[in-house]
This record gives structure tokens, C-alpha cells and sequence, in this order.
């Protein structure tokens, strides 16, 4: 389904006009379709209806708490990378048996809130962090649930800064030498062997990678059944794409029917195994809008700009990795000729921008949406110039709630104080 239409010349969320959420909440602002969320995580789910698996949300690409609740109640998992986003999961509601635990530099103190939380698993990303889980599990008197996330060195095709699967990156145990770790981790006596993990990066849009992936971990798989390792759950991970401008990624469905016929094709040794996937991106990007308003038309030589009130500090994403997002227009109209603009922001840096050569009919006080905004938008947001974030807003058909207030000044400055 598309959240996002027009009527009568007016963008609305759902059944709810994007100009009213402004007027009433002000700019910039976060919209969220409750409908285009759901949907999205239902599409996996019910892609691998018949087999055991768990859908983990990767709470990294948007962790509202109420996103999460409401995945939470949809009965999804959860990918973390902090003991934050764990605290986040339980207050929204969220089964910590479900979650999984990533990320390369987990600390003691972490280790012990996951463990005492009772989460489903650990991917362990290193020797050094699978000898200090054993520790950390030893001093509870408990046995970790551990899988090894390596890394099978191939190549994702996508930005360097969200590759994750290439030898060179920090991210997981090379996969020519994971038989040795795991061989390590089975002698342990605090760590409980689960399965097997993988991770090669983020804004996919092919299946090929994927699936080069799933066929070099299934190798592995075999390698240590053979030396008497048997593994349960196969976590392939997340990373599937979206559409930004002219991006044709799969859908969710034919992604996860994709996988399984290469993994059925291994034979009946590995159809036991509990299939994990992480998917983050491809549940909310679309979902997501950030509204914000003109303030100044500007040129400048050969370029126009359209000063805008949301900057990098509320959508880090074209800054940091160049990344191109939709901008159109709240209330549309062909009342003259458009002019192609740099959309900016009031943040006092060159490189804050929302869109580079826009053609968009505007003057001051107009609207405009920058679309696909709803992963790593405000998930990555900050206070940057001493700017307060902006509300965030879920439509449900008809109507909506605001999810997160604006910051205040106040907000800002309450963990601080003057030096005397």
C-alpha cells in the first residue's frame, strides 16, 4: 500500500492532510502511516509461513518507542546494538526472548543487562567478546546463548559506509577462520551454542549478494556438523533496500522465497535450522515522511536555494552519505514555473542539505515533504546549532497521535550545568 497521496492537489498521510499535521504541530515535523508499517512486517512474516523463523526489527533504522510497541504487539523480534535500544524494547513491551543482541563492541555491562534480561541470543562478533561473554555468563551463573556472526567477504554493491560483509570491515569473524572460534566456544563452559549469523550491509537491491552470502554461511554450517558442531538458527540478517528515486529492490516476499529455495536446495540436514531475519529499513523508510517549511528563496550566481527550518540535524542521511530523497510539494498547483533549487537547511555548515537541483514551484511559507525519511531520519538526529528535534506524529486512517513532543530548550539542557 502507499501511504502517501494527493487529493484534490492536498498530500495526505493515510486518510490525514500533511498541511493540517503542520499547521496544528508546526515544522519541522516527522509522519508516520501506522498502515505502511504494519504492512511492510506482516509481508515478512507471512513470507515464511510453514517454516520456524523470527522476524527481528532492527531497532537502529527507527527505535520510537512506539514503532516498537507497535511491532511488539505484532509479535516481532528485535535486532539491537546497545543496551539502549534494549531498554527501549522492554519499555515498549517488546519479548526479550525475541531480541538478538549485534554489534562489535558490547561491554561487560551490557552483556550482564542482556543476560539478566533473558534474550534470545548474542551475536558474538569476536574472540576477545566470546571470551568475555564466557566470563561475564560465569559470574551469573548462567550460559550465554551465542551465535557467531562472520563475515563471508562478499560484496553488497552498495555505499561503503553500510557495507558490512567485505573482509576489510570491522563487522564479524572472517569466515576462513570462524571453524576455529566456534570449535573455541564449544569448549566453553558458559556459552551455549545456538546458530549462525551474517550481516553484509544495508540499502540492498538484489537478491545475488544475499544469496552468495546464505551459500558460503551453509558451507560453514556443513564444515562444523561434520566435527560434530551441530547449529540451530541460521540469522541472515537485514538489509534489503528501498526505493529513493530510481532504486528497484524486491519485495519482501519474493526476497524471502528467494532465500528459501537456495536454502532448501542444501538438502535435508540443514531444514531443522530457525531462520532469523533482521530487517529495519525496508519496514519503515517508506513509511516515513519529514515535513518542513520555506523560509527564504535565495540566489546565488548559477544556484537557487530554497532555505528550509529542517537541516542535518534532523535528517543526517543526504550529508552523511549523499543519499537522494524525494521532495514534493504539501499542496501542489501549476500556478507559474518551477525553479530548480538546492533545498538547504539553517544549519551553518556547506554541506547542509536535504536535495541538490529540484525543480519545484515555490515561495516563502510553502510546504514541502521530504519523503522516505522514516529509517535514519530522526533515528540519527541530534542537537546540532542547539536545534531541539522535531515531534513525531503516527496517522492511523483518520487519525493520529503525536509519538515524541518537540524538544524544548529546556530538554536540551537538562543533563547540563555551569562550570561554578
Amino acid at each position: 500500500m502507499e501511504p502517501f497521496t494527493y487529493y484534490n492537489s492536498e498530500l495526505y498521510v493515510e486518510d490525514v492532510p500533511v498541511k493540517q499535521l503542520a499547521e496544528q504541530l508546526g515544522t519541522p515535523l516527522y509522519v508516520y502511516s501506522k498502515a505502511k508499517i504494519v504492512s511492510q512486517w506482516q509481508a515478512y512474516n507471512e513470507a515464511f509461513s510453514g517454516r520456524d523463523h523470527l522476524v527481528c526489527y532492527a531497532v537502529k533504522a527507527n527505535p520510537s518507542l512506539a514503532i516498537l510497541n507497535l511491532l511488539a504487539g505484532l509479535g516481532s523480534g528485535f535486532d539491537i546494538v546497545s543496551v539502549g535500544e534494549l531498554e527501549r524494547v522492554l519499555l515498549a513491551g517488546g519479548d526479550p526472548g525475541r531480541v538478538v543482541f549485534s554489534g562489535v563492541g558490547k561491554t561487560a555491562e551490557e552483556m550482564r543487562r542482556a543476560l539478566e534480561a533473558g534474550i534470545h541470543c548474542f551475536d558474538v562478533e569476536s574472540e576477545q567478546e566470546l571470551e568475555r561473554l564466557n566470563q561475564v555468563a560465569g559470574g551469573l551463573g548462567r550460559q550465554a546463548p551465542v551465535s557467531l556472526r562472520v563475515n563471508p567477504d562478499v560484496d553488497p554493491e552498495t555505499h561503503p559506509y553500510i557495507a558490512t560483509g567485505l573482509k576489510e570491515s570491522k563487522f564479524g569473524i572472517p569466515i576462513e577462520t570462524a571453524a576455529s572460534v566456534y570449535h573455541r566456544a564449544s569448549k566453553l563452559p558458559n556459552i551455549k551454542l545456538r546458530g549462525i549469523a551474517c550481516h553484509i550491509g544495508s540499502q540492498l537491491t538484489s537478491i545475488e549478494p544475499f544469496l552468495d552470502s546464505l551459500e558460503r554461511v551453509l558451507d560453514l554450517v556443513g564444515e562444523l556438523g561434520d566435527h560434530g558442531i551441530s547449529l540451530d538458527e541460521l540469522d541472515l540478517g537485514g538489509g534489503l533496500g528501498v526505493t529513493y528515486l530510481d532504486e528497484e529492490p524486491p519485495d519482501p516476499d519474493d526476497f524471502v522465497v528467494a532465500l528459501m529455495e537456495q536454502f532448501q536446495s542444501f538438502g535435508s540436514r540443514y531444514q531443522r535450522m530457525k531462520f532469523i531475519i533482521e530487517p529495519g529499513r525496508s519496514i519503515v523508510a517508506n513509511a516515513g515522511m519529514l515535513v518542513t517549511r520555506v523560509q527564504y528563496l535565495k540566489s546565488a550566481g548559477e544556484r537557487n536555494f530554497a532555505i528550509v527550518d529542517a537541516g542535518m540535524n534532523d535528517l543526517m542521511r543526504p550529508s552523511l552519505y549523499d543519499a537522494w530523497h524525494p521532495i514534493v510539494p504539501v499542496t501542489q498547483t501549476d500556478d507559474g514555473n518551477a525553479v530548480v533549487y538546492d533545498v538547504v537547511g539553517p544549519v551553518c555548515e556547506s554541506g547542509d542539505f536535504l536535495g541538490h537541483d529540484r525543480a519545484l514551484l515555490l515561495e516563502p511559507g510553502s510546504l514541502v515533504a521530504v519523503l522516505a525519511a522514516g529509517a535514519y531520519g530522526a533515528s540519527m538526529g541530534s542537537n546540532y546549532n542547539s536545534r531541539p528535534r522535531p515531534p513525531e506524529v503516527l496517522v492511523d486512517g483518520d487519525s493520529y497521535r503525536v509519538i515524541r513532543r518537540r524538544e524544548t530548550f529546556e530538554d536540551m539542557v537538562a543533563t547540563e550545568t555551569v562550570a561554578t
